[in-house]
């Protein structure tokens, strides 16, 4: 039998906990080993529950117990995380989390750790969820290499997005909608400004990439200035406007990293993805591209998740698992204004006739160029140049500025 703990009781915890409680003898035969849950650490009182008596409030109850061989983090945040894990990672204990923020900040020092002492780290559950993509990036894509990682990665934002799109309902109501579901946290600010999808894309990056990329390194924009005039625009375009964690490999061997609000091709399969589905597009050199697709979150999928995550920890107490990458330098993630880019504008334009005239002068006869979705404004999609050359042509009417997004085609 091997002992296991889990470190937090809240939406997955309490996840984790039921399905290694209710489900054992299965999951017994999947690890080909019982498991047996010793204790559960969080400081609430849960004397109602019929699995009391596993509650402890002192971490170091289980550092020091070496019948612990798998602790499960599923509290969150980074501390008291970090320093909690990193302390079962030096005692031999192997770690499994669903803990983006711990992983994103983190992961290459955890890992190296792990390495060292010949244990596990193990994390599937910290990008998609229930969605398995972690495992086949590092195991079955594992004879490609990979050039780009694009996805929706928040399904909050998506599901805002998708209220604005196919009903018109504007940003600050389809927020509303989200949190009265329970969607969206009472602060939204972690899914709304993109927080959430950067440290995903950090993970999906550090993964496929093979080095960690932090937060920090991580051009990030949220969706807070969205209106319905983009997503009308879009729409006259045959597009359709996503959150979009977006990493891609440079030819000098730098990557870029970003999450923005894009202009998605109706023709690109991540333009179906809708309300809290999430999707990741992994494009390798012998693949091709190859899309994940479910949802992204909630009780269920995410500790079922941590749970196979659980079972690996336990039929490999002796050797490691696939997951690994090398720690990242200031200099690995450049600017993505120096990669190939395809802007949307929209301009303010007293005079239409005459701004048009200037748009084609800049950027040649053939821009495509929408007006009538807002009195006195045009907008226009850009060909596709290095960003830095398209923003430099497009400061040219600073003045008539309103907005620019990328487009994904």
């Amino acid at each position: 039998m091997i002992e296991v703990a889990i470190m937090g009781h809240g939406v997955v915890g309490s996840g984790v906990a039921e399905i290694l409680l209710e489900h054992w003898d299965a999951i017994a035969q999947k690890a080909k080993n019982e498991i047996n849950v010793k204790y559960i650490l969080d400081l609430k009182d849960f004397s109602h529950l019929y699995y009391s008596d596993k509650f402890i409030k002192d971490f170091n109850i289980i550092l020091r117990d070496p019948e612990i061989r798998v602790v499960v983090e599923v509290m969150g945040g980074i501390n008291p995380a970090y320093e909690f894990v990193k302390a079962c990672l030096h005692s031999g204990k192997s770690v499994v989390t669903s803990n983006k923020e711990l992983v994103a900040a983190k992961g290459a020092e955890l890992l190296q750790i792990a390495n060292e002492k010949n244990v596990n780290f193990l994390f599937e559950a910290s990008v998609g969820g229930g969605i398995p993509v972690l495992r086949p990036i590092a195991q079955c894509l594992a004879a490609n290499e990979l050039s780009e990682i694009v996805g929706i990665l928040n399904g909050t934002t998506n599901f805002i997005l998708t209220k604005m799109i196919k009903e018109k309902v504007s940003f600050e109501d389809a927020l509303k909608q989200a949190q009265d579901l329970g969607y969206a946290e009472k602060d939204p600010t972690a899914d709304v400004e993109g927080h959430d999808a950067c440290r995903k894309i950090c993970i999906l990056a550090s993964l496929g990439f093979g080095k960690h990329v932090y937060p920090e390194q991580v051009q990030t924009e949220g969706i807070t200035k969205i209106d319905l005039f983009d997503a009308a625009y879009a729409e006259k375009l045959g597009y359709v406007i996503k959150l979009i964690g977006h990493a891609k490999k440079m030819d000098n061997g730098k990557i870029t990293a970003n999450v923005y609000p894009a202009l998605i091709n109706k023709d690109n399969m991540l333009s179906g993805v809708n309300d809290v589905f999430n999707a990741v597009m992994v494009y390798g050199d012998a693949i091709g591209q190859v899309m994940f697709y479910g949802r992204g979150a909630g009780k269920s999928p995410t500790a079922s998740a941590v749970v196979a995550d659980v079972i690996d920890c336990v039929k490999h107490l002796v050797a490691r698992k696939y997951l690994s990458w090398a720690d990242g330098d200031k200099n690995y993630v450049c600017d993505g204004k120096k990669a190939l880019s395809k802007l949307f504008v929209r301009l303010n334009a007293k005079n239409v006739s005459e701004t048009k005239n200037a748009v084609c002068a800049v950027f040649g006869e053939d821009t495509v160029i929408i007006e009538g979705v807002k009195e006195n404004e045009l907008a226009f999609l850009t060909e596709y140049d290095i960003e830095e050359v398209l923003t430099k042509k497009i400061s040219k009417f600073d003045d008539k500025i309103a907005k620019v997004l990328h487009v994904l085609d």
